[in-house]
């Protein structure tokens, strides 16, 4: 069974998209940590980031750098924080997280819940700068 990540990279379930290539698919997590929260995956399914082979795994993290430096721009933030964690969805994926201090990337925060409308707004404003 394909994890929701695979169904997102197939257009089966929508997502707020900032940026793809032939191997890597980066999206707003809709439930962030910080406006920008954006996740990035390799569109071939793999549980654990670490079985990926080595080119893709070097793919995922300068696509990631790639994306991390547009959201640095658009939202101004002194760096973007990267974590790997992995637990939450059977899929490969590095949260990219806008911050401006070690608490802003604290996972036991509350979860932002925004609207659709600014969700869209968002991914536009990171894409631009890709």
């Amino acid at each position: 069974m394909a994890s929701i990540f695979s169904k997102i990279v197939a257009g089966e379930i929508p997502s707020y998209k900032v940026a793809e290539n032939e191997q890597c698919y980066a999206f707003l997590d809709i439930n962030p940590l910080q406006k920008g929260h954006t996740l990035v995956i390799p569109k071939r399914e793999v549980d654990y980031i670490f079985d990926l082979e080595d080119d893709e795994l070097t793919a995922l993290h300068l696509f990631a750098k790639q994306v991390a430096g547009a959201i640095r721009q658009a939202f101004g933030c002194k760096k973007v924080g990267m974590a790997v964690v992995g637990l939450e969805v059977p899929h490969a994926h590095i949260h990219l997280i806008p911050i401006n201090e070690e608490r802003d990337m604290v996972f036991s925060n509350p979860k932002m819940k925004l609207a659709a409308e600014e969700m869209a707004d968002i991914a536009q404003k990171i894409s631009q700068y890709l």
